[in-house]
């Protein structure tokens, strides 16, 4: 079982991640908003009292000199659990001073994250409302019509999010036919997920094809919000298979449901925001310090918690502004 005080033990360490991708914010370099940000947290992950292992991070060892998939975090003694890291989510986001770049992990007792590899997959995702009604693999409209039902809604009153790709053309053409409206994004297809969980944000679904890490971290929120996604890998070159073996993952057909995805009952999910967005707000610098707002969430118990906390220097003529 994840101790009672490691859900804001994981905070200060997308915090710090936040804080360091923040100070590069629309500086165009994407790559390097990246590197602070995984230093700024490998560094803040070595002061907690676990014994980490990374099955979802940066990429293979010898592409990632930190948080590579198989990297431990921590020390020996320390609490053993699985952690899947994606330090910068939206780096395009961040580099332009786009809305939406979060920094996020997720954490769970030792084999409890699939353990997917850097592909396409495939994903649907929707809110409680619509949980257990919804089939990936059905027409759109037919999984359309499943959710305003559910919600007690026309069809033409939701909204579905899609990254802006070449490769949804059909999807979007398929969504606009069945008459629900589409919100378009650039990148960040994890924060859609956790908007379409969420009640009140105007969002019903997420639909489309995205990096299979984010959909293990989509799942994560998943199980916290009571929220549901479905996904299935889409291999695009020869070398996708090979990476799946490698990963232990042999059943190239399988439709992953959250619970295949994010199997342990002890989930923690921590995200803080860099730029301002739909749920967090971005890191904000002034004078004597730094404001974050960041999301921790827990299945055991099961909490949501908004925290946004000021970050002041230790000066004696420091002023407070809220």
């Amino acid at each position: 079982m994840i101790r009672d005080d490691l859900p804001l033990e994981f905070v200060r360490v997308v915090e710090r991640g936040a804080i360091a991708a923040a100070r590069t914010m629309g500086q165009g370099d994407r790559k390097y908003a990246d590197q602070v940000a995984v230093e700024a947290m490998r560094k803040e992950m070595e002061s907690l009292d676990i014994s980490g292992t990374i099955v979802i991070g940066e990429g293979e060892r010898d592409e990632a000199p930190m948080l590579y998939i198989g990297e431990k975090v921590g020390h020996d003694a320390g609490l053993p659990v699985d952690i899947a890291v994606d330090p910068l989510e939206g780096t395009n986001l961040c580099a332009t001073g786009a809305a939406n770049a979060i920094a996020v992990l997720a954490v769970a007792e030792k084999g409890g994250l699939l353990h997917a590899p850097d592909i396409y997959m495939d994903k649907l995702v929707v809110g409680p409302s619509s949980k257990g009604q919804v089939d990936i693999n059905a027409p759109v409209e037919t999984n359309l019509k499943a959710i305003a039902k559910c919600l007690n809604r026309e069809v033409t009153d939701l909204a579905v999010t899609v990254l802006d790709r070449p490769r949804h053309e059909k999807l979007i053409s398929d969504i606009r036919k069945a008459g629900a409206r589409i919100r378009l994004i650039g990148d960040g297809d994890l924060s859609a997920g956790i908007t379409a969980a969420v009640v009140g944000t105007g969002v019903h679904a997420v639909m489309g094809t995205g990096g299979a890490p984010e959909g293990v971290l989509t799942a994560a929120a998943m199980r916290c919000l009571n929220g549901e996604i479905q996904a299935k890998l889409v291999l695009t070159k020869p070398s996708d298979a090979e990476r799946c073996k490698k990963m232990g993952i042999t059943d190239l057909e399988r439709i992953y449901r959250t619970e295949d995805l994010v199997p342990s009952k002890d989930v923690i999910f921590a995200a803080a925001g860099v730029t301002d967005g739909a749920l967090l707000k971005g890191v904000r610098f002034f004078g004597d310090g730094i404001r974050t707002h960041c999301l921790v969430m827990t299945t055991a118990p099961r909490q949501v918690r908004f925290i946004d906390t000021i970050h002041t220097k230790d000066e004696p003529t420091v002023k407070i502004r809220f």
